[in-house]
């Protein structure tokens, strides 16, 4: 901030524009100036800009489309301008807006039907309506609830980010709004919202509006108020969720985005995309939705159908790829499914645990961690899969991973053939006249393996299994033995990257601690430099002055090299 000199400040061009007679809106909205203006507060600004007149036409600015003809500053600059000055946050203009009814109606009227919706107008828009949110809270609270059709307007406006955050912040779910009328979100439910929202998997063929309805369901699961936290989770909300996800023609992204309401509703921080400060600061204010056994049993009952979409075997559908071709696609609803059942898992349900044994769920998907070696996508979720069974303390779970599963089995076998085959059958091949490349998998297996083998010193069953392998013991000893120091970072001549223990170390520390010098060499050394000339003549003499002087130093060092 400046000091202002009378006789030496230049004056504002903003005040410069204020003081004519006739100036209008526009010439201060073409001003480069006006926002900070703003933000400083200046008086005459801000008693010009809180007057209804003005403020209803910079609402206008912000909700009504431009011709196509217009000029760009109409078009872009001043929209932009009129929504930075709402979002500046000076009261007196909030209030103008909030507290008279014909602006909210001039604001809100961008979510009718028969008005256009341009993606540029509606962050606008989005931003100004949540501003007010944080800062009028009550006054549009209650404006929002005398016109309970502004909520069904913005569901159907979903398939637009900007008013999906609008709506995100409507219902609650969010840790910077929920606080301030968490009291008052009983008429949400009453209005059935969710119900709106879910519904769109249905009715839209969007995949847009897919994602969104199924981000905002997921907030909500995450950050739930707690007139929504029990409706979301409830087994008939469940239902109605893959009700639409397995209605005939609709596309795979409803299967794909309820799936993901679903794994958010068995493990709510696992699509956090916020810091993990937010996310504590939501569980001080909201409910943390987690899968009740009701819950899960709603899951458990269309299992059955999700099982059928992992069969690829009447798929004809061919993707030509780099390495050879893939047919068919594994496709992102298989993969969603596939983390579907790695989240099912690793809640610890028993009923779970059973069911997908019986239907065989597990045995299908290491099938495909197979058929589709350079996935790793794939890989990632069976390999939790897989560590979530041998983990487990139901033993009738890591039998059948071993011995029904024929885990180690199909371990060695991928071992043994670790390049591409070129089997026709398959559902990965290769391409003709090329060398088949090495299988994509290797790691996880690596992993995999290293796991069984650290299991195997506290389960029986684990440490039974792998001894009567003849087959694994000799893989074991020649292979992942080797392959694990070859792997060992900490081992590698070339140098230790920095682990999480030595961190707080110095970097001038570390060198001088894990370099072994020869201190007695560099001295010698350094004077064999001087010796034979090495250094300019004109240094030579300075140098040999001190040369008595840098002797003892060097053997001080040494002294405290050889004490450590």
């Amino acid at each position: 901030m400046f000091w202002h000199v009378p006789g030496l400040s230049a004056a504002s061009p903003v005040d410069t524009i204020l003081d004519k007679e006739n100036f209008k809106l526009e010439d201060l909205l073409d001003e480069d100036e006006i926002i900070q203006e703003c933000k400083a507060l200046n008086t005459r600004l801000i008693n010009f800009l809180r007057d209804k007149v003005q403020v209803e036409l910079l609402l206008r600015y912000i909700v009504e489309e431009t011709p196509d003809d217009a000029e760009k500053k109409r078009i872009f600059r001043f929209p932009f301008i009129a929504c930075e000055i709402f979002i500046c946050e000076v009261d007196v203009i909030l209030k103008t807006l909030v507290e008279d009814e014909d602006l909210m109606n001039l604001l809100f009227s961008f979510l009718k039907p028969d008005h256009p919706h341009g993606t540029l107008l509606a962050g606008y828009f989005g931003k100004v309506v949540i501003c007010l949110m944080m800062r009028k809270t009550l006054p549009l609270m209650n404006y929002v609830k005398s016109h309970p059709e502004i909520v069904s307007q913005l569901v159907d406006l979903i398939g637009i980010t900007s008013i999906m955050e609008v709506l995100i912040r409507l219902i609650g779910a969010d840790e910077t709004m929920y606080s301030s009328y968490a009291d008052s979100m009983q008429w949400l439910d009453d209005i059935q919202v969710l119900e709106m929202i879910v519904d769109k998997f249905s009715s839209s063929d969007s995949a847009e509006v897919h994602a969104n309805a199924a981000e905002i369901l997921c907030a909500v699961t995450r950050y739930a108020p707690p007139a929504l936290a029990t409706k979301i989770s409830s087994p008939s909300f469940v239902g109605r969720l893959f009700h639409h996800a397995f209605e005939d023609s609709r596309p795979k992204s409803v299967l794909v985005h309820s799936l993901s309401v679903c794994i958010s509703l068995l493990d709510p921080k696992r699509l956090v995309s916020a810091s993990y400060q937010a996310f504590r600061s939501q569980l001080s204010h909201g409910t943390l939705v987690t899968a009740s056994p009701e819950t899960v049993n709603g899951m458990l009952d269309s299992l059955g159908d999700l099982l059928k979409l992992l069969d690829v075997s009447s798929a004809e559908n061919i993707l030509p790829t780099t390495y050879g071709s893939l047919q068919p696609p594994l496709g992102k609803h298989r993969l969603k499914i596939v983390e579907f059942i790695s989240v099912l898992l690793s809640i610890g349900s028993e009923v779970a645990e059973m069911r997908l044994i019986d239907l065989g769920a597990i045995k299908h998907v290491i099938n495909l961690f197979f058929e589709y070696p350079f996935n790793n996508f794939l890989h990632h979720h069976v390999e939790n899969i897989i560590v979530s069974c041998l983990e487990s303390k139901q033993d009738h779970l890591i039998a059948h991973v071993l011995d029904e599963c024929e885990l180690v089995t199909r371990i060695l076998e991928a071992e043994k053939n670790s390049a591409l085959s070129i089997d026709l059958t398959k559902r990965t091949l290769s391409s003709e006249g090329r060398t088949p490349p090495r299988v994509g998998f290797v790691g996880h297996i690596t992993r995999i393996a290293n796991k069984l083998i650290q299991l195997a010193n506290s389960n029986s069953t684990i440490q039974s299994h792998l001894q009567q392998n003849s087959g694994w013991t000799e893989w074991h000893a020649s292979i992942l033995t080797k392959r694990n120091a070859v792997e060992n970072v900490y081992q590698w001549a070339c140098g230790r990257p920095t682990s999480m223990q030595d961190r707080g170390r110095d970097s001038d520390d570390e060198d001088f601690r894990d370099r072994d010098y020869d201190v007695a060499a560099l001295a010698s050394n350094l004077s064999q430099a001087f010796k034979y000339g090495i250094y300019p003549s004109e240094d030579v003499d300075e140098a040999q002055a001190s040369q008595e002087r840098d002797d003892e130093v060097w053997m001080c060092i040494l002294m405290m090299k050889l004490l450590k």
